[in-house]
């Protein structure tokens, strides 16, 4: 199994190592107002440069949160679609900046 880049952990104390749309999806579809208001997806290190949130709203919804230092970009939006915070979140993250992953070069051919 390769490094891990990033980790989303649920208040709940539910973990997944560098999660899929689909998991993302699962995380936020199992919060609740009660006792798993949360889930947080940062890199896996100690002083992350970057994270997001996605928190359950009292008057429904989601508060999702994005925070990125080394851009200094800070984004807070309501939304109420699961699938299209776990869509938006995926595209985000592939975005950051991640210690030891392997960049990406493009051919020309």
């Amino acid at each position: 199994m390769g490094a891990a880049y990033y980790r989303a952990e649920s208040e709940s104390g539910d973990h997944i190592e560098d999660p899929s749309e689909d998991a993302l999806f699962m995380l936020i579809d199992d919060l609740n107002d009660s006792d798993n208001t949360f889930v947080v997806i940062q890199p896996d290190e100690g002083d992350p440069a970057w994270f997001t949130s996605v928190a359950v709203l009292d008057e429904g919804g989601y508060e999702v949160v994005r925070r990125d230092t080394t851009r200094r970009a800070h984004d807070v939006a309501t939304e109420t679609s699961i699938d299209q915070i776990a869509r938006d979140l995926t595209i985000w993250m592939a975005a950051r900046d991640f210690p030891g992953r392997p960049t990406q070069h493009t051919v020309n051919c």
